[in-house]
Parts: structure tokens; C-alpha cells; sequence
């Protein structure tokens, strides 16, 4: 299923390509079993983990099977079973891929859950899927513990540090009583791996459940941009957390697949000359960086970032990147960046390749071969080049989701007969480029993340001092977007007393960072002492965009 960059043109590429899926199939051995038990390369580095301390630790492919073996022991001891739910909160860690391929090899289905989430965000999370299991760290564990009380049955926790809270598990101790000797469970590629959790612009989140088949599905749109991976001496990071498809999907689990290995390292925040000396000391040449993480980058003086890494490849997506970024990576960086979209739903699917066509400021790309990419109408019917439409993918498509968890409505709302409808609108020109001209809902794309506003309004209505709440996303010059916030205080004298404002708005700010999570809350807030609506009570999003 790899791409053949010996037939030499893009066209003769995607002609050429045809998908060769086995009907059994299971992650966790493909990514890891596969090369643990060949003595060629049993002892390669699967993972090179820079802790926060600055120590290395290097994991092989030999090691990380004994470890996720092991655990996976464990999972069944603790009573976890094929298609039970076990959710991963946890960073970029050795423990981390560990987890992911024990769950992948019993049959059962991995959850990542983002360490930035807040309370209420887990506990939906967590109760929505039916999680048995839990995985998380010592930074973690009384937030989750928190999180897990409201539940009924409350799922076990597990806590990789020592010293994990009262009632916890710790990994460890589990470990140690846990034998070595794993049988894999004989998944079809068909069968359900992974839930990823993803907004919509109303209600509570969505879980995408894939199948084991969704990383064979990713494979050429990993290729792609990251100019044929891999090749010898490729060495994969990104800063983007596991938790996300973006993290797991389009680098931990592909590189592993393809015998190469990922450097874990996740900082608390992102730091333009740290994620420099990071990749400077470890010889990365693989990166996937969102276009935040690339401005930062660029804001640095060109000195200090001209020559300082040797990349081979750097894939972006999620937000779209100007010509003078293009320019600045080609200048300062050496590497063209090719962008690539999809989404949780379905993912990598338009990509650029420089070495095949060349990249055209704005453009998404074109068509990841294997994919078949259309813009269509209301009907369902494609349109012309040149015209405005949704952009949709047709199935069948491995790299495509199964379904929406417990949620069936939503799960036919996404599809137009055949096609999955993305949500974004866009057209594609007559050389077969797809351009993004705007989102069709009130989805929110910040620094990479999409944010669904609902959830946001959610809980940003169960603080005492709000009575209405309305969220949008609004310009920002380096985030693309950031969320603000109107609302409606229950005591109004908040319009009148500036300094009682100030103080209630980092007030609500706290309590959403808390509440929901960190990356989401609202950076702006405006009091109203009404929100527009429509004659039926729907809030008149468009005229809050005015005021803004």
C-alpha cells in the first residue's frame, strides 16, 4: 500500500495505487510485535523519551513488547475484556505507547484523553464511553479521581508514579505481578480499536470510533507530505499531543509501523527555542507541527533558527499557511512545508508533496492517492471545478470512522448518501488542488485545536455568576482563532463597574480552564446585558461576529 515514488509523477502515483487490506489486522502487533520478534531488529529504538529532568531513555521494539504485553496481562487480571473501553490520560511517555499497543492487542478499545482537559470535560468523556479503565500520571490522578465520582461504575485507575492517590492502582506493583507471555486477540481489520473524542458546534462531544484498518488507512497520507517516509535515518516528533489524531495517528503509530522511531517529549507549553533544541539534539528529521507552533517559531529573529536543525520533512495542517510562511521554511528551515488536511472523522486525505507538484500558497493539496476527494452539493451531487462546496470523501475508505459512539443520529447526520460531509467548504481547480474557504457550522480551529462552542457554552453556563452564555471564535494572528465569550451576568451592575468585570472575567476564565480545558476557554469575554436571538430564541451568532 506504499507509495511508489519510482513511477516518477503524481498522476502516474495515484493511478498506480491500489489498496491491499488483510481481513485480520490488529495495531498493536503490526506496530510493535512484528519487528520484537525478528532478531534484526528486535533491539532498534522504537521510542527516545527526553524526560523533563533532560535524561534520554531509549526504548527498543523488544522492550516496549515486554512492557505492553505485561500490562496488557494486567488489563485482563483487573477484569478488562475484548471491546471494553480503557482510557490513556496520559502525555507524550514511554507508558503512553505501552498502553495504546496493550489495549490494541487485547481486542479492546483505547480512549486518549488530552492532559489539558478539566473536570467536567473527563467526566463526559469518561461516562459517554463506558470506560472500565483508566491510565494516567501523578500530575493527573486527583483531578481524574475527581472526575470518576459522579460515575457509576467508576472505572479503575491506574497511576504510572508512585504514590498515586487512595484508591488508585499503581502500574508498577501491577507490572511486577504480571507475567510477559501475551497471546494477541485475532482483531479484523474491521473491528473497533480506537474512540477519539471530537466537538461538534451544539451538544456534547462525539466519540469517532475507528477500526484496527484506520492506521493502513493513514499510511499514504503520512508518505506523502513527509516525503516518502520513510528513509534510513528518519527519526519522527511532534509536538502535538498523543491524545489527539494528529499526535497518534500521524506520527507514533505510523512511524512504529514502518520500524522507525518517535522521540516523546512534551513540554507543558510550547517554547519556540526549546522545540529547537529539542530537535537539534536528538537529529530529528520528521516533524508534524501545527501552524501555531510554526509562527512561534518564526518570530524568533532568523539567526537564531537559520541551521540549527537538519529536517527532512515538515508536514502541517489543521489551519492553512500563507505564502510567506512557505517562504520562511524554505529560507530559514531548508524544507518546503507541505500541508496536509482531514479530520478526526477521516483523516489525511488531501496532502502536498513539493517533489511531486508544486505547492500552491493556500491550497490544501491534492488528493492523497487511494482517497477519493470530491466537492459536492447539498444532493449529494459532485460539483464542477471551480465551484463552491462541501468537501466530502467517499466511502468506503479505510482511513474512515466507523461511527459516532452510542450516537447513531449524528452518525447518519455526517454522510450525504455515500459521502462523509467534512463540514468545511471549499472548491478544487481544474489541476486538482482543493482549496478551504470556510467552515458550514460555528466550529472553532485554534492553535490546531477544533473547539465545538456548545461545550464551551456548556459550562461556562454552570458558573453562579452567568445567566446567558454565547461562544464564537474570533481572528488572532497566531492562533487563527481564539474563543470568545458573551455573556449575559446575572447581576448587570458587572456592565457598569469596570474593575467588577476585570474581576469576574478572570474568575470565569479560571473556572473554564478548570472546568473544561485549558486549550478551549475563552482568552476574550464580553458582558451584553442581552444576546441577540431569532424570534424562536436561537442565538443570532452572526450579529455577535459584528460586535466583535
Amino acid at each position: 500500500m506504499a507509495l511508489d515514488p519510482s513511477l516518477g509523477s503524481y498522476e502516474a502515483i495515484a493511478q498506480g495505487f491500489q489498496w491491499t487490506l488483510p481481513p485480520r489486522f490488529n495495531i498493536g502487533v503490526a506496530v510493535c510485535d512484528r519487528w520484537a520478534l525478528d532478531p534484526a531488529t528486535a533491539q532498534s529504538p522504537a521510542l527516545i523519551v527526553e524526560t523533563a529532568d533532560g535524561a534520554t531513555q531509549v526504548t527498543s521494539f523488544a522492550a516496549l513488547k515486554t512492557e505492553s504485553d505485561r500490562l496488557a496481562n494486567g488489563l485482563t487480571d483487573l477484569g478488562v475484556t475484548r471491546g471494553d473501553r480503557v482510557a490513556i490520560l496520559l502525555p507524550q511517555r514511554r507508558e503512553t505507547a505501552a498502553a495504546h499497543l496493550a489495549v490494541y492487542k487485547m481486542g479492546a478499545i483505547a480512549v486518549p484523553l488530552f492532559t489539558l482537559f478539566g473536570q467536567d470535560a473527563l467526566t463526559y468523556r469518561l461516562g459517554n464511553c463506558g470506560a472500565s479503565v483508566v491510565l494516567t500520571d501523578g500530575a493527573n490522578a486527583v483531578r481524574l479521581m475527581e472526575a470518576i465520582e459522579p460515575l457509576s461504575p467508576q472505572p479503575k485507575v491506574i497511576v504510572v508514579d508512585p504514590d498515586g492517590p487512595a484508591g488508585t492502582i499503581d502500574l508498577a506493583e501491577l507490572l511486577a505481578r504480571s507475567t510477559s507471555a501475551f497471546t494477541p486477540v485475532d482483531t479484523a481489520a474491521d473491528d473497533p480499536a480506537l474512540i477519539i473524542y471530537t466537538s461538534g458546534t451544539t451538544g456534547k462531544p462525539k466519540g469517532a470510533l475507528h477500526a484496527h484498518r484506520v492506521l493502513l488507512g493513514h499510511l499514504p497520507g503520512v508518505e506523502m507530505p513527509h516525503d516518502f517516509f520513510p528513509r534510513d535515518g528518519d527519526l519522527f516528533w511532534t509536538p502535538a499531543d498523543w491524545a489527539w489524531i494528529g499526535g497518534l495517528l500521524d506520527v507514533l503509530l505510523p512511524a512504529l509501523f514502518h520500524g522507525k522511531p518517535v522521540l516523546a517529549h512534551r513540554a507543558a507549553k510550547f517554547e519556540a527555542e526549546a522545540a529547537l533544541d529539542l530537535m537539534a539534539r536528538h537529529k530529528v528529521r520528521n516533524v508534524f507541527m501545527p501552524p501555531t507552533a510554526l509562527r512561534m517559531i518564526r518570530q524568533l529573529p532568523d539567526k537564531k533558527v537559520r541551521g540549527r536543525v537538519a529536517l527532512r520533512s515538515l508536514g502541517s495542517g489543521g489551519e492553512t499557511l500563507g505564502r510567506d510562511l512557505l517562504d520562511w521554511g524554505k529560507t530559514i528551515l531548508g524544507v518546503t512545508i507541505n500541508e496536509f488536511y482531514g479530520q478526526t472523522e477521516c483523516n489525511l486525505v488531501v496532502a502536498n508533496n513539493a517533489a511531486l507538484f508544486p505547492t500552491r500558497p493556500g491550497a490544501m493539496g491534492k488528493a492523497v492517492p487511494g482517497h477519493r476527494v470530491a466537492i459536492i452539493g447539498e444532493d449529494g451531487q459532485e460539483k464542477p471545478d471551480g465551484e463552491l462546496g462541501l468537501v466530502a470523501i467517499a466511502r468506503p475508505d479505510p482511513v474512515m470512522f466507523l461511527e459516532y459512539w452510542n450516537n447513531p443520529d449524528a452518525t447518519a447526520e455526517k454522510f450525504i448518501g455515500d459521502w462523509l460531509v467534512t463540514g468545511d467548504m471549499g472548491h478544487r481547480d481544474p489541476e486538482g488542488y482543493f482549496w478551504f474557504k470556510g467552515r458550514d457550522d460555528d466550529v472553532i480551529t485554534s492553535a490546531g485545536y477544533r473547539i465545538g462552542p456548545g461545550e464551551v457554552e456548556d459550562t461556562l453556563s454552570t458558573h453562579p455568576a452567568v445567566a446567558q452564555v454565547a461562544v464564537i471564535g474570533v481572528p488572532d494572528p497566531q492562533r487563527t482563532e481564539v474563543v470568545k465569550a458573551f455573556i449575559v451576568p446575572k447581576n448587570l451592575r458587572v456592565l457598569e463597574d469596570p474593575e467588577l468585570s476585570a474581576r469576574l472575567m478572570r474568575e470565569i476564565q479560571d473556572f473554564a480552564k478548570a472546568r473544561h480545558a485549558a486549550h478551549a476557554y475563552p482568552r476574550q469575554i464580553a458582558f451584553l446585558d442581552a444576546l441577540p436571538t431569532t424570534a424562536t430564541g436561537k442565538i443570532r451568532r452572526k450579529d455577535l461576529r459584528d460586535l466583535s
